[in-house]
């Protein structure tokens, strides 16, 4: 699966409608040359085999997570730290990402996690937008309905390529509950991607709001992902 997951990155680049006005496109695979050496050593580490993994779905990239490494819910500390891959420069700090690997420790570590699951996103490009005192900022694709109607077509190719990559189709995960769950539930009605779809809350909203009870939706994760194991193992 690396070969695919590299030219999957290599070959990305925006093929949607115009943006609305005020919204960037964040593809940190040709602002800089290191997301994609990163992202290849990743590949080439956690995915030298032909063995299908569950797909999991995010929102789209952040700016200090694959933003900048080019891995999902990766920020530079987890890359250095938890997958022992070098980063150069500004040591970001992505709460997203802090959890996510929190967790990936709990099943097991990562050469354990990466080797049943991929992780992309929904829209794999992100976005940002400049607030009244010039802030760059994250958006999300379903922030606004003329970004959602921009991207949507876009969405759907990128959906069809990952499913092209090899991964499982009885079921996703998706990251997110409320309109990100939304988004693909009703793509999955038309499109008929996945036999079913399992969404868990979303990393940041953990961080941000249930930081308290982040031990419990670990083990909410842990619950989902090892019933999936057991089924796809019998």
């Amino acid at each position: 699966m690396q070969k695919k997951a590299i030219r999957f990155n290599k070959l990305l680049r925006y093929a949607g409608d115009p943006l609305p006005p005020g919204i960037r496109m964040m593809n940190p695979f040709k602002e800089s040359d290191q997301p994609l050496r990163i992202a290849e050593k990743f590949y080439r580490k956690y995915y030298s085999d032909a063995k299908p993994r569950h797909l999991i779905l995010g929102i789209n990239p952040g700016r200090f997570g694959a933003g900048l490494t080019g891995i999902p819910f990766t920020d530079p500390k987890r890359l250095e730290s938890e997958c022992q891959i070098d980063y150069t420069g500004k040591q970001a700090h992505e709460p997203s990402s802090v959890f996510i690997y929190e967790m990936i420790q709990a099943y097991g570590g990562a050469e354990a996690f990466y080797m049943d699951f991929y992780i992309n996103s929904i829209c794999p490009l992100g976005f940002t937008s400049v607030d009244a005192k010039g802030k760059e900022k994250n958006y999300n694709y379903y922030d606004s309905r003329e970004l959602r109607e921009a991207v949507r077509s876009f969405i759907i190719e990128n959906i069809r390529i990952l499913i092209a990559m090899g991964v499982r189709r009885e079921i996703c995960f998706c990251f997110g509950t409320g309109e990100n769950e939304k988004f693909l539930t009703k793509l999955n009605q038309e499109f008929n991607f996945f036999e079913k779809i399992i969404s868990l809350e979303h990393p940041r909203y953990i961080m941000q709001y249930k930081h308290a009870e982040k031990n419990d939706y670990i083990h909410k994760y842990l619950a989902a992902f090892h019933l999936i194991k057991r089924v796809s193992h019998d």
